[in-house]
């Protein structure tokens, strides 16, 4: 068995490559990696890709014997558990295939159902997202905060998808060499992607009940994806333009700053009360607001050095091509004048 450095790249291309993400799932690794080699070897020219999320059980052990046995197996082990996010990021990065699939390895989302993502992708589309319409999972834990999340991630972004949730997703590789991830935001590439111009189309998959294991995940995640959500949001709208929302911020404290001032003027010379200016509340909230504004439009021209330090240091384009076409050199008119060939 070729085990690979972590830097190192193979240049070997596949169609499809098969990215799993996994910690501690050992006993569905054996029945996940038979269905996927069921479903793929007969059509496509594939690969898969476990990334053993820093396993405590002997998950490492079976993925060993499965790539000793199938070179189509590829394994990817990190040091400790650094989160589904990283894995997939790790998975993405070391794929070698035209077409990238991401899959749960607990046996829940269907091996079955890739081929059909993958025609359907091939329909024009750049992601083609799996929606897991009849789900069996525990209502309370995982169906309403799933529900909720679902909503709020569509309302707040505008890509329409029922659920951002499943794992099961077929990308274009291009799709995913322009959309970097952090944190938690796997469940966002959708999104991510769709603001780069990415053409997303769903699809009705297969949920099966787990059967061995233990899930990862519980209500503290629908906490979780809120908090990545507003940085999700900021970083579509905002990333380039940040003095926009700290400016808005700013002028929308300004104008609070004015009313309050107004209003001590009012009690001070023209109401009949003539309250004292120095023990009138609004006075002092006035001089609060005045300082949250420039510290407002401050922090925005700082986000904005910022943001240009950023695109600049890394020569990051602030733009996406999806191609360009130009005329050769050989067939362009020649554009010379009379007075030119004299």
């Amino acid at each position: 068995m070729h085990i690979q450095s972590p830097g190192s790249t193979e240049l070997t291309e596949v169609e499809v490559s098969i990215v799993v993400p996994l910690f501690n799932e050992q006993d569905n690794l054996r029945p996940l990696y038979q269905q996927l080699t069921e479903t793929l070897a007969a059509t496509y020219n594939y690969e898969v890709i476990f990334v053993d999320d820093g396993s405590t059980d002997k998950s490492y052990a079976v993925l060993t014997d499965l790539a000793k046995r199938d070179p189509k197996v590829r394994v990817i082990r990190f040091r400790k558990n650094f989160g589904q996010t990283a894995a997939l990021s790790a998975g993405f990065d070391h794929a070698r295939g035209k077409i990238i699939v991401a899959i749960d390895a607990d046996l829940q989302n269907d091996p079955a159902d890739i081929p059909k993502m993958i025609t359907k992708l091939n329909e024009g589309f750049d992601v083609v997202s799996g929606w897991r319409k009849k789900r069996h999972d525990n209502a309370i834990t995982r169906l309403l905060p799933s529900i909720i999340a679902n909503w709020l991630i569509a309302s707040i972004t505008g890509v329409k998808l029922h659920d951002f949730g499943c794992t099961l997703k077929t990308y274009r590789r291009e799709v995913l060499a322009e959309t970097k991830l952090y944190g938690e935001m796997h469940r966002f590439i959708p999104a991510l992607a769709s603001w780069s111009g990415a053409k997303i189309s769903e699809i009705v998959v297969n949920h099966r009940p787990r059967t061995k294991g233990a899930a990862k995940y519980g209500l503290g995640r629908t906490f979780k994806v809120i908090l990545d959500l507003i940085t999700v949001k900021f970083l579509g709208s905002f990333s380039t333009k940040p003095i926009y929302i700290f400016g808005g911020l700013g002028l929308a404290t300004a104008l609070g700053a004015i009313v309050c001032g107004l209003a001590v003027l009012y009690q001070k010379f023209i109401s009949s009360q003539h309250l004292s200016m120095n023990r009138n509340p609004l006075l002092v909230l006035t001089a609060l607001l005045i300082a949250t504004t420039i510290q407002f439009i401050l922090m925005g021209l700082l986000a904005e050095l910022l943001v240009r330090t950023y695109h600049e240091s890394q020569n990051r384009p602030t733009y996406v091509i999806k191609e360009i076409l130009e005329s050769s050199k050989d067939t362009l008119p020649d554009c010379r004048t009379a007075k030119d060939e004299e």
